[in-house]
């Protein structure tokens, strides 16, 4: 599959978050129109391209379960496959079950790719039924078309893990 082969365009490295970053993640995370309100830098991983933050993502800690959060490329520095290769380094880097919402399906078929497949409010884990709740809400009144996912793996993971 194609995660299989992703790779950083060159000058550009993948870290973990430090303080210093931590208004440069918030204005990404604005500049893509994301809830800002559950930032927390110490969970973030950042892409950074000559010295530039370029993008960024995040893994949520909930009760036994983890979510992916907030990815935003800088508009200038997307269709480079950051967006990709810093979706898979959270999943490689996920120590919990994993889960996401994105809003409409170009969203959902892009994280289809890395293995995760959607499900329904109902199924979701209880620790993460109250931050999505709203969206939940949303979806059903005014027709927000939010997706909620599940990470469980590709293929060729399922088809190389241990049983």
């Amino acid at each position: 599959m194609l995660q299989n082969n992703l790779a950083l365009p060159s000058g550009c490295i993948v870290r973990q978050a430090i303080a210093e970053d931590n208004w440069q993640i918030r204005l990404l995370v604005l500049s893509a129109k994301l809830d800002p309100t559950q930032l927390r830098w110490q969970q973030f991983w950042v892409v950074e391209c000559d010295r530039q933050l370029v993008a960024c993502g995040q893994l949520r800690n909930f009760a036994d379960i983890q979510e992916l959060g907030s990815l935003v490329v800088a508009k200038a520095w997307r269709d480079r496959g950051l967006g990709s290769f810093l979706t898979q380094h959270l999943i490689n880097s996920a120590t919990q079950p994993l889960y996401l919402e994105c809003l409409g399906q170009r969203l959902a078929e892009f994280y289809q790719g890395f293995g995760f497949v959607q499900v329904a409010f109902e199924d979701l884990p209880r620790s993460l039924k109250p931050k999505f709740r709203w969206s939940e809400l949303g979806r059903k009144l005014i027709r927000v078309p939010v997706v909620f996912m599940h990470y469980q793996g590709t293929e060729a993971e399922n088809l190389t893990k241990p049983r």
